[in-house]
């Protein structure tokens, strides 16, 4: 496999994190670096890893994440999703919003994103795929990706106001519905 191939297969695998992405810099005001390096690199390490772990495990396991991976990350994309939806609607503007570049919900955002890395690579397993270099692409194109996400966020949040947090849940539910149907063909 070349390295062309590769780096579609990076950008397809990030577009995932490039809405989550977007959604999260939507929500924030007053961006620093901090929450997109946080995120960006949350999101890349994960992209990076997985194809590694999936290359890892191999065929043994490749019938049981196929059926269940893509319910994981539909089901922690859309909880996310949901929380951050009704949130937007809190009568009070004080109540603090969780913060989705830090803790568990960076964290399972970074899992949830990741899914289709993991099947990528086990397949990878089966070709002649040097999995370092793929990971390194597959994860650095997906640590940029977030970074332009957030940016393009930033300015949504600040454009459309307190309510964008609603469209970052119906975003996060809909990148879950999107894994969800794309692997059940």
């Amino acid at each position: 496999m070349n390295i062309l191939s590769i780096l579609m297969i990076a950008v397809g695998l990030g577009m995932d994190a490039f809405s989550v992405a977007v959604s999260a810099g939507a929500m924030r005001q007053g961006m620093t670096m901090a929450p997109v390096v946080r995120m960006s690199g949350a999101f890349g390490s994960f992209q990076f890893i997985m194809p590694i772990a999936g290359w890892m495990v191999g065929r043994t396991v490749a019938g049981v994440l196929a059926g269940y991976g893509c319910w994981i990350a539909f089901g922690l994309l859309a909880y996310i999703g949901v929380k951050m939806i009704v949130a937007s609607f809190s009568k009070s503007d004080r109540s603090p919003v969780t913060d989705p570049t830090k803790g568990w919900t960076l964290l399972t955002l970074a899992v949830a994103t990741s899914m289709d890395a993991l099947a990528v690579g086990l397949g990878f397993a089966f070709l002649n795929v040097s999995i370092v270099q793929a990971s390194i692409v597959i994860g650095a194109a997906t640590f940029a990706m977030t970074a332009a996400g957030m940016a393009l966020g930033g300015t949504l949040g600040r454009l459309a106001g307190k309510r964008v947090e609603t469209l970052g849940g119906l975003i996060l539910i809909g990148a879950g519905l999107k894994v969800l149907l794309d692997h059940l063909h």
